[in-house]
């Protein structure tokens, strides 16, 4: 298999999976930005553990001509919607390129006209517990999307028009690598701060998902990783939403529904591919209360890729994936 764009956060954190995988072979290692360099060039780390099966970074054009069969996609978003897929192998992008069935929508909440829209139509949207990949090319969800969906998710049959609020909150990995403004340390630090309110990305992915739209926004914490969805949910009871959560995730490896009272926290899915849900009612009103909590760079993204590749590779879909945190 082989990793595109390997040098930012989703590539650094897919590489660190797959260096434990066991059935995986790592072939090929892309960064335009590193090619030629060793792999500890990304983390010294790698010159200790792991470099006999880390390969020195090549360009992502000779990255892709090693015709690997497995291909993970951790590009930005306009590069991403270029990619040409291969004839053959399966390839699980990262990016938010192909999540959207809509071309149209690109423009509006991605900035850019896609340039192959009649390809989106090859590409399955997979969120493993609730929807698992149904073909080769794999579109993975994004982390706010992961957080609410797999609270909103089964309710989906249940939960009328207009009537889900969810109010998110990541830690700074969320807005990648690159340094902008908004994740400077001099405005994380100390602060916390709404951003894209009624414009985020995610919100058209979450509302294609559940077949309605919701209120969302999302929020930036001053943490590096993690993220927390809390989702308000008019007309149904929360005993209700409890017993619809249970079932939908009662042989799942990676998500659990904490006990009456138990409420979910950053601390226990950080560095983590599980994820915590929990469910309240709030006393006052009629509304269902559903809290989410992921490691937005593992289950919201390197985690969740590797999990679908499993399930697209006939694998077990825990092989390489890291399910359980440390107890302190």
């Amino acid at each position: 298999m082989t990793i595109i764009g390997a040098a930012g956060y989703s590539g650094q954190e897919t590489l660190d999976r797959v260096l434990a995988h066991p059935e995986l072979e790592l072939v090929a290692l892309g960064s335009d930005t590193l090619a030629g360099q060793p792999a500890s060039a990304l983390d010294p780390r790698l010159a200790r553990n792991g470099a006999s099966r880390a390969p020195a970074f090549v360009t992502n054009e000779q990255a892709l001509a090693s015709e690997a069969e497995l291909v993970f996609l951790c590009l930005d978003h306009t590069r991403a919607a270029s990619f040409e897929p291969p004839a053959e192998g399966v390839v699980v992008d990262l990016t938010g390129a192909h999540r959207l069935r809509d071309s149209v929508l690109y423009a509006e909440w991605y900035g850019f006209e896609h340039p192959r829209p009649d390809g989106l139509a090859s590409w399955c949207y997979a969120l493993p517990e609730l929807w698992p990949p149904t073909g080769r090319l794999i579109a993975n969800p994004g982390c706010y999307a992961t957080a609410a969906l797999l609270a909103l998710g089964p309710l989906a049959g249940v939960v009328d028009h207009g009537s889900v609020v969810v109010d998110a909150k990541s830690g700074v990995s969320g807005a990648g690598r690159s340094p902008k403004p908004g994740s400077h340390a001099g405005f994380v630090l100390e602060n916390l701060s709404a951003y894209k309110v009624g414009s985020h990305q995610h919100e058209p992915e979450i509302a294609q998902a559940l077949g309605f739209p919701v209120c969302f926004v999302p929020h930036l914490l001053p943490i590096r990783r993690g993220l927390v969805a809390t989702c308000y949910v008019r007309g149904i009871a929360a005993g209700a939403v409890r017993e619809l959560l249970e079932a939908a995730y009662a042989d799942s490896p990676a998500v659990s529904v904490l006990p009456a009272g138990v409420t979910p926290e950053l601390g226990r899915v950080q560095g983590t591919d599980a994820a915590e849900l929990a469910v309240f009612a709030d006393r006052a009103t009629d509304h269902a209360i559903v809290i989410s909590a992921i490691d937005n760079l593992g289950k919201g993204a390197a985690g969740q890729a590797v999990q679908n590749a499993n399930l697209a590779l006939g694998l077990p879909q825990t092989a390489g994936l890291r399910l359980a945190g440390v107890l302190v």
